[in-house]
């Protein structure tokens, strides 16, 4: 039998570095500025447009019920990271608390992760900005010429980047418009995909919403299964952004957390709308406007605008809102996707676990200064690069990200469960909230991670390959080197760094938060 929840003690006094303020500007954002940034951070145009056609690909039409199923684990998680903001609202998030479960090392690690993920997608925003802001003015030929788009990439990052440094109410106040933006386009194309498909005057290829396409028993292997879940992650992924800035926001013990679940949510019923009108609508076929198409699977949402809409007219209108709509969301995912990754080093800094000038904060705007600017920086350096290298390779780094959002939210998930352990008995909400569910979310992603392992290292999946330098000299896909490489590579950062400064990664130096309240 569960005891009577039991009122917390009052907050424990700082007793660690970094424990103290950060100086970050507190109680800027309320619970729906937190909420907008989490829906921002995910890009729900970009991510759908980008990610909708490889899950038909996998799936046909049982995509609505892969985007259903995605949504679990991130749920799940979503509750990890609400539960362990209540114990400790740190900017660093996976970094601190897996630190605290875990032991420095994997907090380190799991700080890495996001920082890795972040700067690798960014290349790929910044290429869906610069593209798109060319499409939208008509230059279509510009589009597709490397260096300009290239250029107006680097662009897009310096801009968003001086926004985020300037402050973070400037950042949530522009994220309310393109979200808006993005919002009213999505309703717009599914209202007028389902009003075509049941009034009879939508492509032969439609067909009217079938509870069928809900059924996962109906997709043909359990490894298709997987493999369009692990795509349909991507989707959900950057609601955390609303935990990132949680020293930032009013009520900063509850309110991010309660952003996270809410944004996941709100997500879901986004997701599924957009999915089932525009399978009802163009079907799942690989030519013309299907969402099988090959030839369509980067911007399925685009190419179904004039079909949807129409050429004349409003048609026309509404057909360059859909492009607005893609810029808008990667533009807006670009500027979102800085505020983690500053957050997470500015706290890795305040820790003593990174060099400490990326602990700085600006006296006037109260945002972190190094971090901010070394986070946009790297982001151009990796970008540009990639680009001059190949375009295939910029590809296979986008898919990599998978790898990296597994192994972070998963970590947190085991994390959350690790660091309640000794409370899990005290009542039910404890054992579902803080244990089986983040830990249930945990090893889904666990098996995501391992299975897309397997999937990834094949030669020929991907857009690239790579030839191990030492016997017996297999072949691996680019997607699979890019993504282990990533994390590799920051295992290597960390054991050089703790060379040079060991002081961080004793057991005595792990963290411990003026928050902490359930004095684990």
């Amino acid at each position: 039998m569960s005891s009577p929840s039991v009122p917390p003690p009052a907050p424990l006094p700082p007793l660690g570095p970094g424990a103290t303020d950060k100086g970050l500007k507190g109680g800027a954002l309320g619970l729906f500025s937190s909420t907008v940034i989490g829906l921002a951070s995910t890009a729900p145009a970009y991510s759908l447009a980008a990610t909708l056609g490889v899950i038909v690909g996998i799936v046909g039409f049982q995509s609505p019920i892969v985007v259903i199923l995605a949504f679990v684990p991130m749920f799940l998680i979503a509750y990890g990271y609400k539960e362990l903001n209540r114990a400790d609202p740190d900017c660093g998030t996976t970094f601190t608390w897996a630190a605290r479960a875990f032991g420095p090392r994997t907090g380190w690690l799991g700080g890495w992760g996001i920082v890795a993920a972040d700067i690798i997608v960014m290349a790929n925003l910044a290429q869906i900005a610069g593209a798109y802001g060319f499409q939208l003015i008509g230059a279509d030929g510009l589009a597709q010429n490397t260096f300009w788009v290239t250029f107006v990439g680097v662009l897009w990052i310096a801009l968003m980047t001086l926004i985020c440094y300037i402050g973070i109410e400037l950042s949530a106040n522009l994220q309310k418009a393109l979200l808006t933006i993005e919002v009213v386009v999505l309703f717009l194309l599914s209202i007028t995909a389902l009003v075509k498909v049941y009034g009879g005057t939508a492509p032969g290829v439609s067909s009217e919403i079938s509870w069928s396409w809900f059924n996962p028993f109906e997709i043909n292997s359990f490894d298709d299964l997987t493999k369009s879940i692990l795509a349909g992650v991507f989707i959900y992924w950057g609601w955390d952004t609303a935990v990132s800035v949680n020293e930032e926001t009013a009520d900063r013990d509850r309110t991010p957390g309660r952003a996270a679940v809410i944004s996941t949510v709100i997500l879901l019923l986004v997701y599924v709308m957009v999915t089932t009108s525009a399978q009802a609508f163009a079907g799942v076929g690989d030519k013309g406007i299907g969402l099988g198409n090959p030839d369509n699977s980067g911007d399925v949402l685009s190419s179904l605008g004039a079909e949807v809409f129409g050429t004349g007219g409003w048609g026309t209108v509404a057909t360059k809102l859909l492009i607005v709509m893609v810029l808008t969301s990667a533009a807006a995912s670009t500027q979102t996707t800085i505020l983690p990754t500053a957050r997470t080093t500015l706290s890795m800094a305040a820790f003593k676990a990174i060099p400490q000038r990326f602990a700085r904060i600006h006296p006037r705007f109260l945002t972190p200064t190094w971090s901010t600017v070394g986070m946009g920086l790297a982001s151009i350096v990796f970008y540009v690069i990639l680009t001059r290298v190949s375009e295939n390779v910029l590809a296979d780094s986008i898919g990599s990200v998978g790898l990296m959002i597994a192994f972070y939210y998963g970590l947190t998930g085991f994390a959350c469960v690790w660091y309640y352990r000794k409370v899990l008995t005290r009542s039910a909400h404890d054992l579902w909230t803080r244990g089986i569910m983040p830990g249930l979310g945990g090893v889904m992603l666990l098996y995501f991670f391992v299975n897309a392992c397997f999937v990834y290292a094949a030669a020929d999946y991907g857009s690239t390959s790579w030839t191990l330098p030492f016997p017996p000299h297999r072949q691996l896909g680019g997607v699979f080197v890019t993504g282990i490489g990533a994390l590799l590579l920051g295992a290597v950062l960390m054991f050089a760094y703790s060379a040079f400064r060991p002081s961080y990664f004793r057991k005595d130096t792990i963290p411990v938060s003026s928050h902490d309240r359930e004095g684990h």
